[in-house]
């Protein structure tokens, strides 16, 4: 069987699952930031899976990861994946059904909107330049992996979860809650966490990227951090 049939059928499940989050927690389907971000969220996963769609290698890893995975990145699933859930249904029973917090302005959703179209493309530009861009942290020797030089890897070591913390953070109020920045935070501290513990593990096993990491010396935040 193609990698590609169960790569589409998580896909599809994952939309599934998504959508039922956001509209079971909202107790409606006139909830239109819900749509929206069902909409946009839909639309570039599909652009991903179709930008990558040629690179075989890339969609086995993501699909079935090779052995190594570090301990700390189980932890991280662990711990991330119920806080996006939460920040899903947190956001629906704000938005609405109990309203505990106020709708973003106008100017503020457009901003949330930008950032997280902005935090998604990274992410895909990473997956695009990147045929070792994993689902978990590990040393893909049985892949012949070498450091990543390319597009947005010239400018910070992990592009991919900037973007990540980009949409993530955005994602909240986009579905026009304030209140789901409390778990969405939380995840985003965790993602800060397992960066910083997968470039120490690429520091010390992946052979050139300590030279690379002394060239391109933002890990996250260009020219910052």
């Amino acid at each position: 069987m193609s990698p590609k049939s169960p790569f589409s059928f998580r896909l599809f499940a994952g939309m599934a699952v998504m959508a039922g989050l956001i509209f079971f927690s909202s107790g409606r389907l006139d909830y239109w930031q819900g749509w929206l971000y069902f909409g946009l969220n839909t639309g570039l996963l599909l652009l991903s899976t179709w930008i990558i769609r040629s690179n075989i290698g890339l969609i086995s890893e993501r699909l079935n990861p090779g052995r190594g995975m570090k301990w700390w990145d189980k932890g991280y699933f662990v711990l991330s994946t119920p806080l996006y859930f939460a920040a899903v249904i947190v956001a629906g029973l704000d938005a609405s059904r109990f309203h505990w917090s106020s709708d973003p302005t106008a100017a503020i959703y457009a901003v949330a909107l930008a950032v997280f179209v902005a935090g998604q493309g990274l992410m895909i530009w990473a997956k695009k330049v990147n045929p070792f861009f994993s689902s978990v942290a590990r040393i893909q020797a049985d892949r012949g992996q070498y450091v990543c030089r390319e597009g947005p890897y010239r400018i910070c070591r992990h592009p991919g979860y900037l973007g990540g913390l980009l949409f993530g953070l955005a994602t909240p109020v986009v579905l026009g809650s304030y209140w789901a920045l409390i778990p969405q935070g939380l995840a985003a501290v965790l993602l800060v966490i397992r960066a910083v513990l997968e470039d120490h593990m690429l520091k010390k096993d992946l052979l050139w990227y300590s030279e690379y990491a002394g060239t391109v010396r933002s890990l996250l935040i260009p020219g910052l951090w």
